[in-house]
């Protein structure tokens, strides 16, 4: 694909994807951005202005996705990347009503686009999805595992899913589908897990964990979350879904004592605090059809090099991340996180 059109590319994950393929290909992209309060318009700057145009907007606007929509067709050679999503599964308890208009409504709006103007589709999803699986379970997500959503958020990102698949089968568009696991790395914001652990210590503060930590999530660099999205773009059978994890399946505890241990501080020098209401258990992705079908590997193979390198960005970074903090620990502490 020459010609991108990436929604959500301010945020964590699609700046990332954006920085990827501009290092990888010759495409030319157009972020479709709402700058909400997750977005970071730092993360785009440096990038070629010959070859990254941003438009801020909102992707529920059916004029505007249109208006990009059909460039991407008058080029003839052009997808759309959908990351655009509101994320946050505290926030969706709080209020689910963003998550419903952004996610579901969201990717409805540029469904209908791409089925006017004919043009290639890629939705970018979550494991969460699936639910959760017991502790002691041996097996993991598989493109066929039943969705059991159990947060608005999850139950949103299930609903613009169910869309996809349903403008594929009903409409013939062009679509294919990724469900990835969590996701860290670069311009992730402060109020997610590892970024928060890691600037509370930079910060002179304590690492915080939800009730006993037992929890277990599956971890994967936004880098190689963003080679894979491109592979299936480049390689991915229209119509298909592909789970991407790297087998990084890792306990809370786990994680918080290596970001002690690579910060040179005490492994068990931390806070338990409140968990989260209906905090899942655990979530294991199986991305055998991906490595099988379209020979995708992972670059950090190893959790514990990935996570270095990105303890050392935030500590590059003081000045992105230091303005947002201080507002973020108090929202938590109204909580009792």
């Amino acid at each position: 694909m020459r010609r991108l059109l990436v929604t959500g590319g301010a945020g964590f994950i699609g700046s990332n994807f954006v920085h990827h393929v501009v290092g990888a290909t010759d495409a030319q992209v157009v972020v479709l951005d709402a700058f909400t309060y997750a977005a970071s318009p730092e993360a785009l700057e440096g990038l070629p202005a010959d070859r990254v145009r941003v438009v801020r907007g909102d992707v529920c606007d059916a004029a505007l996705a249109d208006s990009l929509v059909a460039e991407l067709a008058e080029s003839g050679d052009g997808a759309v990347v959908h990351f655009a999503a509101e994320s946050h599964n505290d926030n969706s308890l709080h209020d689910p009503s963003p998550f419903v208009t952004t996610n579901i409504v969201g990717t409805f709006t540029l469904l209908e686009a791409v089925r006017r103007h004919g043009v290639r589709l890629h939705h970018v999803s979550t494991d969460e999805v699936y639910g959760d699986l017991e502790l002691d379970d041996p097996e993991r997500f598989t493109e066929t595992t039943a969705y059991r959503p159990s947060s608005p958020y999850s139950a949103s990102k299930a609903g613009a899913d169910h869309l996809v698949r349903a403008w594929v089968r009903s409409f013939g568009v062009a679509a294919t589908l990724s469900n990835c696991s969590n996701n860290y790395g670069p311009w992730q914001h402060v109020e997610k897990f590892i970024p928060r652990q890691v600037t509370n210590l930079l910060d002179g503060g304590r690492v915080k964990l939800y009730g006993s930590g037992a929890n277990v999530r599956d971890w994967i660099h936004a880098e190689d979350h963003s080679s894979a999205v491109l592979r299936i773009l480049q390689d991915g059978a229209v119509g298909e879904t592909y789970l991407i994890g790297a087998d990084g399946e890792r306990s809370n505890l786990e994680v918080v004592r290596l970001i002690l241990e690579l910060m040179g501080r005490d492994p068990g020098d931390f806070d338990h605090v409140t968990d989260r209401a209906g905090h899942d258990l655990r979530y294991a992705i199986d991305s055998t059809k991906l490595r099988t079908e379209l020979g995708w590997e992972p670059r950090y193979t190893s959790f514990e090099e990935g996570l270095e390198r990105t303890i050392a960005w935030y500590a590059d970074h003081r000045d992105w991340w230091g303005p947002k903090k201080a507002a973020i620990e108090a929202a938590y502490a109204a909580k009792g996180q």
